[in-house]
């Protein structure tokens, strides 16, 4: 592969060049450093010895965010698997690879040209990995087009996801998650349901009707490209709501089971469409027919790459990645990481795909002094099992990248913990909510089965800002409440 053979060429440029700045761990370097850190030290080992931590396999590195001491290691140099603290690698390598300012792009194309109203010829729709695009920018399409004079379209409505590999889903995606959002398959042309932009989804809603009768069901946005196979049944008022919503594996169908109570909200699913590229056409026909805009009859919706002498007709860009990833670290968006892996991978090695993306990761994390032995990873998101990282390495990421000028915007996307706001506390808004931690945590969640992790930086009560990441798996009690209480203990400290 292409991407590989680069990759070597950059490595060894690297060793022969001494280029890159390795940054040493530093240690515990004084009586007093040790000392003042002594209370500190008793309550996490206090934490650490419940029966939470003592039945799962972790791995703890706590540091001076000034100086990079570690004041406190448990397992440091353990590899656990991340879950999605992982995407704090991911964010910090899009930031320095991308930067503050990128901005996706979609444009629309024709190889046509337009004849009293009949634009003759295909209409392209060309996406290069856009996670925010909605059915509204569509909208904005469509009577872009109209104020253009084209009223029907004689050609075919053309995706073009060739921006991206075709390998919609990476490594270590298990079955049981591939019907839902969070795993939704990867495309350079793809569509969210609303503002969390959850590319790739569609937001399937089931409630009461009558009794007896299935429930109501309803997609948002309306398409065409999932089939509903409603097998619910609304049932009397103080019934249990039963009711479950998924899609069949490898299917475009959606089956709707259970018992819907009446008086109830129903349920509510964000469900993964199985081609992103096909939903996107499907929507932007929908805006097209509410434009009054409509395709021949042997038209035919699409996928084909955009002839290099297609005109452009209308073109938008994607909010900035300053602003993006707020959304992306806030909420843990698996989609916007993978997007971010692809598009990393286009522009350092010409292959949008994730064995260019994730070599990216690796060469800045080996740029900066990380040991890169340590980190073993197949997405960019945390989803895969396989991945594992050590909580040494992980903190030492957090302190070299305090020097880096973007910092300030990826320490603002940061779940805070206790913050109401979706858009602030994100994944920590319903954890650590009283004092000393509320708002005074600033970290990136990681879940999976028997997963949980924590990692960012903590203020403790005399200022101090402390970086801490705690990684625990096998574990048979939820550690959630073990990990928040060493947050607290950090912001506790004086």
């Amino acid at each position: 592969m292409k991407a590989c053979r680069k990759v070597l060429i950059t490595l060894v440029a690297i060793i022969l060049t001494g280029s890159a700045i390795f940054v040493p761990t530093p240690s515990i370097s004084s009586v007093e450093a040790a000392s003042t850190y002594t209370s500190l030290t008793n309550k996490l080992n206090t934490i650490m010895a419940d029966n939470r931590m003592k039945n799962a396999t972790s791995s703890i590195t706590v540091r001076k965010a000034s100086t990079g001491e570690i004041i406190y290691e448990r397992n440091g140099n353990k590899g656990i698997t991340p879950a999605s603290s992982l995407k704090l690698l991911t964010g910090a390598t899009a930031l320095e690879t991308l930067g503050e300012d990128f901005r996706f792009s979609t444009a629309v194309l024709t190889n046509g040209k337009v004849s009293k109203g009949t634009l003759n010829g295909n209409l392209y729709l060309k996406g290069q990995g856009d996670p925010t695009l909605l059915k509204s920018h569509f909208d904005n399409f469509a009577a872009g087009l109209s104020k253009q004079g084209i009223k029907h379209i004689s050609g075919n409505l053309i995706g073009d996801d060739t921006w991206y590999d075709s390998v919609g889903l990476s490594s270590g995606i298990m079955a049981e998650d591939v019907p839902y959002y969070y795993a939704a398959p990867i495309s350079a042309l793809t569509l969210s349901p609303n503002g969390d932009f959850d590319a790739g989804s569609v937001i399937v809603e089931a409630k009461p009707t009558s009794n007896g009768k299935a429930a109501r069901v309803t997609l948002s946005p309306n398409t065409n490209v999932l089939k509903v196979v409603n097998k619910s049944k609304t049932v009397p008022k103080g019934s249990k709501n039963t009711l479950k919503i998924t899609r069949e594996v490898g299917t475009n169908k959606v089956i709707i089971t259970g018992n819907s109570p009446i008086g109830t909200s129903g349920s509510k699913e964000w469900i993964a469409v199985t081609d992103p590229t096909m939903y996107a056409l499907d929507i932007f026909k929908r805006s097209l027919a509410e434009k009054g805009i409509t395709l021949g009859k042997s038209s035919k919706l699409v996928k084909g790459k955009t002839p290099a002498t297609a005109k452009t007709l209308l073109t938008r860009k994607s909010q900035p990645l300053k602003d993006l990833i707020i959304p992306f670290m806030k909420l843990s968006n698996n989609v916007h990481a993978e997007i971010l892996a692809k598009e990393m991978g286009k522009k350092v090695y010409g292959e949008g795909s994730w064995d260019a993306g994730l070599q990216v990761m690796r060469d800045y994390a080996f740029s900066v002094g990380i040991d890169t032995s340590q980190w073993k990873f197949e997405d960019a998101s945390g989803l895969s099992y396989s991945n594992k990282i050590t909580s040494r390495e992980l903190s030492q990421l957090l302190y070299v990248i305090r020097k880096e000028p973007w910092y300030n915007t990826y320490y603002k996307s940061l779940p805070i913990a206790g913050s109401k706001d979706r858009y602030v506390g994100g994944t920590l808004r319903h954890r650590l909510g009283t004092a000393p931690a509320a708002g005074n945590v600033m970290a990136k969640t990681g879940s999976l089965k028997n997963i949980k992790a924590l990692a960012g930086y903590a203020k403790t009560k005399d200022g101090e800002l402390l970086i801490f990441t705690v990684l625990t798996e096998d574990n048979k009690a939820s550690t959630v409440p073990s990990i928040d209480q060493i947050a607290t203990a950090i912001t506790n400290h004086k």
